[in-house]
């Protein structure tokens, strides 16, 4: 079984959670006090000071942010604002702290529009280009479709005449063929016909052996 943290050690514990960073109060506190320095030199904190300026501005943030909470609240709102903020300070009596508030917040609302617009401009310019490289990449597209139809056209033309080559040249061939045959059978006739002319002259010279003997 797990054992129970005393109030006292979750008390503690729970300050501890709430304190805020050293490093952050030590610096605001050592600028302050270099500014109203006359000598204007080195200021250094005791541990024990630099506690005690801690826990202040962690009671004033509580008592502050309290009384921020009961204006947003007569307001019937649910989110606390910068004005609830101001209107806070004046009544816990710090009015004298809302004038410089207010230059710091217009300074850092100035400061936030300035990035907006910066971020802004530059979304819209990566927004361009990012169009301007999805169109260069549909011309490069119709272009390659371009080249790809103009080789197809050229690959077919050159089918086409390598068949009308093809179909000339066996045409040729076939009349080619045709005019031998012809004239191989003019030959054979030529020659049938010298033999018939042979017969009938040996048929003759027989039939005149013939009567002569008789």
């Amino acid at each position: 079984m797990a054992k129970e943290k005393s109030p006292a050690t979750a008390t503690t514990t729970a300050m501890e959670a709430e304190e805020l960073p050293k490093t952050i109060v030590r610096r605001v506190v050592k600028e302050k006090l270099s500014k109203i320095s006359g000598d204007g030199g080195d200021v250094t904190l005791h541990k024990e000071a630099l506690l005690a300026f801690s826990e202040s501005a962690r009671i004033f943030i509580h008592y502050l942010s309290a009384t921020a909470h009961d204006v947003c609240n007569d307001s019937n709102r649910q989110i606390i604002n910068a004005d609830d903020v101001l209107t806070a300070l004046e009544e816990i009596e710090f009015a004298e702290f809302v004038e410089p508030l207010r230059g710091s917040l217009e300074e850092f609302r100035k400061k936030a529009a300035g990035k907006r617009a910066g971020s802004a401009k530059a979304k819209e310019a990566n927004k361009k280009r990012k169009a301007d490289e999805e169109t260069a990449k549909g011309n490069d597209k119709d272009e390659d479709k371009v080249d790809n139809e103009v080789n197809e056209g050229e690959d077919k033309v050159d089918d086409e005449v390598d068949e009308d080559e093809d179909k000339v040249d066996n045409e040729v061939d076939e009349d080619e063929d045709k005019v031998d045959n012809e004239a191989n059978e003019d030959e054979d006739e030529d020659e049938d016909e010298d033999e018939d002319e042979d017969e009938d002259e040996e048929q003759a010279s027989e039939g005149k052996d013939d009567s002569h003997d008789s």
